[in-house]
């Protein structure tokens, strides 16, 4: 087997917080076996970042109900308390499809309200993507297994459907006592990937950057060929987390069938604005906000980074704020034949921060970013495109492993899990090996 490995920590240094989630204690672990706990900013359970979000509705913002109080009472923008929607859920039955879109799914067992301001938003802020569109069973699979194990998705997840083996380690079993929200690193989340590019080569893996793969060809006895441009190597077995369609393209004739599912994995883009501000101050303390698309189809909603991480706010310190764009305004945009240029990104970005916080003074910094392609989009019937794909690697004997976004988790602690799983399954060793 060859001992290389493609990475390009730019795009993960980009990145500035992880939210625990099913998948986090994987990640936890390995902070901890690169010997950055000592660089972790964790967000715990009674920070305003943990505690509260914000819904964008109606040109104000609207903190998300929270506590027993917050569910018992009309919670703006919601026109009635959360608990109907809660009890509309208790007394819903189990629904009969295989695969449901995220608002039909909502929509069927809380209601049409939460299901377009409230899960439209969450989708957006996920997914950048179209609620209407997505599938829960993909998407949220906790949810879709908590109603066809235990019909309701509030006893479901009360009762813990669909939770997984946790790993354990110091920084794992404190993140659970101090109940995290979220976490970063000192110097950002760039130092996890050169942290781990130093941790391979000092195990003598060869890490090749800037070298895109140009084409995927099987050798009659069985192994890879892998081309590089002007070189090439060869592979008992590869483990591929580049995109589903990227990869798609690469594959050989003998794997046109898998090509063709894979070309099916669509992505979209979106483009992060980061802003910072002298001075200024936000008229609420949280985590950020949220923008459903009946309110603005450009702003997917906005991250208030210093309330979070003031400690990566820079000399002399600022208020610093993430806009993320996307969505159908960019997809509108692209196939108007539009120009997708920083500058008007940049100028988007600060018309939201001016109307949504009233922060309407010119920002000492301006950074903007265009990811293209970078989130997929699991719409309706993912799960048989990845059932599909899976059975014919299987059938067909194909040294090929699929991991990363285009698959099961577009969070960076879902796609490090994936390819920790992907490892387990060639090299056949135990979780903590």
């Amino acid at each position: 087997m060859v001992r290389s490995l493609n990475l390009d920590h730019e795009e993960l240094g980009r990145l500035e917080r992880w939210e625990p989630g099913p998948c986090f204690w994987a990640c936890g672990e390995q902070v901890s076996e690169l010997g950055l706990e000592s660089e972790v900013l964790p967000v715990r359970g009674n920070h305003p970042a943990a505690q509260n979000r914000f819904l964008y509705v109606g040109g104000a913002l609207h903190p998300l109900p929270s506590g027993l109080r917050g569910l018992l009472r009309p919670s703006p923008p919601f026109s009635k308390p959360l608990f109907w929607a809660g009890l509309r859920d208790l007394m819903t039955p189990r629904g009969k499809e295989l695969d449901e879109t995220v608002h039909s799914f909502a929509q069927r067992r809380l209601g049409y309200e939460v299901a377009s301001l409230a899960i439209d938003s969450l989708c957006r802020g996920v997914f950048a993507g179209n609620s209407r569109e997505l599938s829960v069973r993909s998407c949220f699979p906790s949810l879709f297994q908590a109603e066809q194990t235990h019909r309701s998705i509030l006893l479901g997840l009360l009762l813990g459907a669909g939770q997984s083996p946790q790993l354990d380690s110091s920084l794992v079993r404190q993140a659970r006592s101090e109940q995290w929200s979220q976490w970063s690193l000192r110097g950002g989340l760039e130092m996890l990937p050169q942290a781990l590019h130093n941790h391979l080569t000092s195990k003598g893996v060869t890490v090749l950057r800037g070298q895109p793969v140009c084409g995927l060809s099987l050798q009659p006895e069985g192994r890879w060929k892998v081309s590089l441009g002007d070189s090439s190597l060869e592979a008992d077995h590869i483990i591929s987390a580049i995109p589903a369609t990227v990869l798609s393209k690469l594959l050989p004739a003998e794997a046109a069938p898998l090509a063709h599912v894979l070309g099916t994995i669509t992505s979209v883009s979106v483009a992060v604005v980061n802003l910072q501000y002298q001075g200024a101050c936000l008229p609420v303390q949280g985590f950020g906000h949220l923008v459903p698309s009946s309110e603005d189809p450009t702003v997917l909603g906005i991250v208030y980074d210093s309330v979070a991480f003031p400690e990566q706010d820079g000399n002399p310190p600022g208020l610093r704020v993430t806009v993320m764009l996307g969505g159908y305004w960019l997809q509108k945009l692209e196939a108007n034949g539009h120009q997708l240029s920083p500058e008007l990104f940049k100028q988007q970005a600060q018309e939201a921060v001016a109307t949504h916080l009233g922060l309407k003074e010119r920002p000492s910094h301006c950074l903007a970013h265009l990811h293209k392609n970078c989130i997929p989009q699991y719409t309706l019937g993912h799960w048989q495109k990845l059932e599909s794909a899976k059975q014919f690697l299987t059938t067909q004997r194909l040294p090929l492993t699929l991991a990363g976004a285009s698959y099961e988790g577009v969070a960076v602690n879902d796609c490090i899990e994936s390819g920790r799983q992907a490892a387990i399954a060639v090299l056949g060793t135990g979780p903590n090996s």
